[in-house]
């Protein structure tokens, strides 16, 4: 029977089994080998290398490769930018740019000399391929993140490094690049460095902005990641316009679109689940079905080749970690960790030998051969291995030594709970959750909607259903927990305040209610009700634009706010939020407070780029009014009734706030009312011991008193 008549012919070119096949591989590598604990980005090559055309010749390299593989290029490198922590480099800036400056200029000076002695390879031959070793990607940066020291120093100088390092190598692969694309002539060199610079400068100042504009009129999480992917391959086409590597136009726009992702948020998630998903892997198998491996093996040149790119590669990156060091009188444990993410090689080093094979010279021959094609994967292999073994020890070290010094400090169990009852503030209030939430701590966000018993009719009950769906799909997509309360009370402050004792919740964060007469009841009886009963901190919130357009926080700080048991809370909220979106926040404080803001900050928040001014007269906001623009967040730290940084001046507070900024986005916070406010005064206080013990004795009177009244 001729239907029945099945033969099997190679290469398949039938689209649906060539997609089918990629699939399974991307399915199955990971899973065979994380038994061997080998890295999927070698996995994928290897799978390539099985199927192509020098292997089982199974699939041919078509068109489809061809595409995905330079959309998948771009990927990697976006993602290289966007995963930046630009708050983490600034901090550690100067560091850091030594250990990139250090990283790039020994591998590649060793690799130009040994290239020319022992390979014997012309100069720009030589330069691209040195450039190849002195390049790194965060193949292992998962590893610290599992570890929970993604914040430590040796991890800010080492990603702030690779900014430096790979900007600067691909910037040799543009060159080199661009040498071939036209006439290097006289004023080829000048024209060529007019041009990236004023191509940069345009993408650096228009690209931000634009995606600002966009984010805040669209909130449609297609479009968004269409969008994003639209300006990646718009900067990447735009260098490429002017004679340079598409790849570094990608990178620079995953930096400068930076600020606008946070890594957590629905948006990254998307866009690295779908890069991880497809576009990468596809990729990483086209550049493995580019491999011979009779090549390798067929005659000495290949493995010799290899084995000067691994020891160039290995002995550059150490002597440039070991280096930095010395410098900065760091620890052995920080090198270690330094080098284990720093010797990585993987994107910048793929992108720049596939760069150099397809640039044919005019004698016929490839500018970097096959010898060099195959001894990339060689190197890309020995160097993830080693650098995913050496940052899980050194990552493990310093986990266990901050766990040892962290045991006799006791951490609150964190419980965030957001009431849900308005459809148009579910998503702001759920993002102000996520950026402000203790990364380390799950299952600490609550979401309640709270039905009248008077109304507890079925359409009720399904539109807080709805609510709730909505907030968990948002968590969901962060892959953040999220509990879902549905609770019958006889209001929604008591809903509030008996769930959120019930569940222990340390923080409330609620939507700032609309009503016609504003003046009159500002925060609503909702607010009031809910300040009387409950004691824990309390942020009522209104927000204009989506939160990651937030370009500054601005917080305004009572008198004696440093003596509230909540102060330590907040501070730590808003360091958080402003690293998470990699915005400046900047206190308004009188000088006694400021002292105290300035050193807690330095001590425990000193990665959060801030700012710090005088604010002596707290009665009058209008002094804040040439600070906050229409794309700031002003933070108005308030106090309850009969607490000690309470003031009378509080009571303008609606009519100030509905006056002077009514076209803002808003947080008006109340502090933790609960624990012992002298453990925050003596932690911040930056002044002498005796000092420290009077504002101690101080505190613990004014607790006290405001206690038994």
């Amino acid at each position: 029977m001729d239907w029945f008549d099945f033969s099997l012919k190679l290469p398949i070119t039938d689209p649906t089994w060539i997609f089918l096949l990629v699939l399974l591989i991307i399915l199955f590598a990971p899973i065979l080998l994380n038994k061997l604990r080998i890295p999927h980005i070698i996995g994928m090559i290897l799978a390539g290398l099985v199927i192509g055309e020098h292997g089982f010749n199974i699939l041919v390299r078509d068109s489809s490769f061809e595409l995905f593989g330079k959309v998948g290029l771009y990927y990697i490198m976006f993602l290289a930018g966007l995963e930046m922590n630009m708050g983490d480099f600034k901090q550690n800036r100067g560091k850091a740019l030594v250990l990139g400056l250090l990283a790039f200029i020994i591998p590649i000076g060793i690799g130009l000399v040994t290239n020319v002695a022992l390979l014997k390879y012309g100069v720009v031959t030589s330069v691209l391929l040195a450039s190849m070793y002195a390049s790194h990607t965060l193949v292992a940066y998962p590893i610290v993140i599992r570890y929970g020291v993604s914040r430590h120093r040796s991890v800010s100088i080492a990603v702030g490094g690779t900014a430096v390092t790979d900007t600067l190598t691909l910037l040799v692969l543009a060159v080199v690049g661009g040498m071939f694309k036209g006439e290097a002539g006289g004023f080829f060199w000048v024209w060529l460095v007019i041009k990236v610079i004023f191509l940069g400068g345009l993408i650096v100042y228009f690209f931000p902005r634009i995606g600002r504009w966009f984010f805040r009129r669209y909130d449609d999480n297609v479009m968004q990641f269409i969008f994003v992917l639209a300006m990646v391959f718009l900067g990447a086409g735009l260098m490429e316009f002017v004679g340079m590597e598409g790849i570094l136009g990608a990178f620079l726009a995953g930096l400068v679109l930076n600020r606008l992702i946070p890594h957590v948020s629905p948006l990254m998630n998307h866009l690295e689940f779908v890069g991880n998903a497809l576009f990468i892997p596809y990729f990483l198998i086209g550049v493995g079905m580019l491999i011979d491996i009779h090549v390798i093996f067929g005659h000495g040149d290949a493995l010799k080749v290899a084995a000067v790119m691994i020891v160039v590669a290995l002995t550059g990156k150490w002597i440039a970690c070991w280096l930095t060091q010395k410098f900065y009188k760091m620890g052995a444990i920080e090198r270690e960790l330094m080098y284990g993410l720093s010797n990585a090689q993987a994107a910048a080093t793929l992108a720049a030998v596939l760069v150099g094979y397809n640039i044919i010279l005019p004698n016929g021959e490839r500018l970097l051969n096959d010898d060099v094609l195959n001894g990339t994967v060689l190197l890309i292999l020995v160097t993830c291995i080693v650098s995913s073994f050496i940052t899980e020890r050194a990552a493990r070290k310093i986990a266990m030594d901050e766990a040892h010094l962290e045991e006799s400090r006791s951490v609150e169990e964190e419980k965030i709970l957001i009431p849900v009852a308005n459809p148009d503030t579910i998503e702001d209030l759920i993002n102000l959750s996520l950026v402000i939430r203790d990364p380390k701590q799950r299952d600490n966000l609550l979401a309640l909607n709270v039905i009248n018993d008077d109304s507890s009719s079925e359409a009720a009950e399904l539109r807080g259903k709805r609510y709730l769906e909505k907030a968990a799909m948002i968590t969901a997509s962060v892959d953040v927990p999220l509990k879902q309360i549905t609770r019958y009370d006889m209001n929604i402050a008591s809903g509030i305040i008996h769930t959120a004792k019930e569940y222990e919740a340390t923080d409330v964060i609620i939507g700032l209610h609309r009503k016609v007469n504003i003046v009159d009841s500002f925060f609503g009886m909702l607010t009031e009700n809910l300040l009387k009963g409950l004691h824990r901190e309390v942020m009522v919130s209104k927000f204009l634009m989506p939160i990651n357009t937030i370009r500054r926080v601005i917080v305004a700080v009572p008198p004696k706010a440093e003596y509230e048991a909540g102060f330590l809370k907040w501070v730590e909220h808003f360091c958080r939020l402003g690293g998470t979106l990699g915005c400046r926040v900047h206190f308004f404080a009188n000088e006694e407070t400021t002292a105290h803001l300035q050193a807690l900050v330095k001590k425990k928040y000193g990665q959060t780029l801030t700012d710090f001014s005088r604010l002596d007269d707290w009665g009058d906001l209008l002094l804040l009014t040439g600070q906050v623009n229409f794309d700031h967040l002003l933070v108005i730290i308030s106090a309850r009734r009969g607490s000690i940084s309470y003031d009378s001046s509080f009571e303008k507070l609606p009519a100030q706030i509905s006056k002077y900024f009514a076209n803002n986005s808003l947080i008006v916070l109340y502090p933790d009312q609960l624990g012992e406010p002298q453990d925050a005064v003596s932690f911040s206080n930056p002044r002498g011991n005796n000092e420290s013990q009077h504002y101690e004795k101080v505190g613990k009177w004014f607790y006290k008193w405001f206690k038994k009244g």
